[in-house]
């Protein structure tokens, strides 16, 4: 029998999370891999090396952006990639830190992000818009396999984001709501 370990996950699982959560560096490599098969799988024609540096530079503004977001959410929780990690875990568990000083940052972090994702639905739709407009596209300049392909991708991906985007707002809004019972100067509205 697994042991599992919390919200019923095997500790190897909480292991690779954490040491994802501190190695940005291999969450982009493993995120280009996987971008560049997918590619790959879409269109047969090219070479991988080729295909895995076209996607390289054109991720480089996605990965300024997430590097950004992170040295953020770092500095809201408390400077470090391990109390980042410690407070992403907690968050996702829902586990409400004890002390002072994690709650503040706790709350700091949930803030952040709470305002960063206000406009999540509108830009959930502009996905969708962007994505179904390059499904009609492609089936009208492709071929069939590849555009029945790019067409379950639209459905999964935007499905995928539109319930990943609702569980983690229900999420934050649950850990606000049981942090908001000590916050002296009412930032959590």
């Amino acid at each position: 029998m697994q042991n599992t370990g919390p919200a019923g996950r095997a500790p190897t699982a909480g292991r690779v999370g954490r040491f994802l959560g501190r190695h940005l560096w291999l969450q982009v490599v493993l995120s280009l891999l996987a971008a560049s098969a997918l590619i790959m799988l879409l269109f047969p024609e090219r070479s991988f090396a080729s295909v895995l540096v076209r996607t390289a530079v054109t991720s480089v503004g996605a990965i300024a952006v997430l590097v950004a977001r992170r040295r953020k959410e770092k500095r809201a929780a408390g400077g470090s990639a391990d109390d980042l990690v410690s407070l992403d875990l907690r968050l996702r568990n829902g586990e409400v830190p004890e002390a002072p000083q994690e709650r503040r940052a706790m709350r700091d972090l949930v803030a952040q992000r709470l305002h960063r994702t206000r406009h999540r639905r509108t830009a959930l739709v502009l996905l969708g818009v962007l994505f179904g407009g390059l499904t009609v596209l492609m089936a009208l300049t492709r071929d069939v396999r590849q555009s029945i392909g790019f067409g379950v991708l639209t459905v999964v991906f935007v499905g995928w984001m539109a319930y990943q985007g609702k569980v983690q707002d229900r999420r934050l809004r649950t850990m606000r709501a049981a942090l908001g019972d000590d916050d002296p100067e009412g930032r959590s509205g």
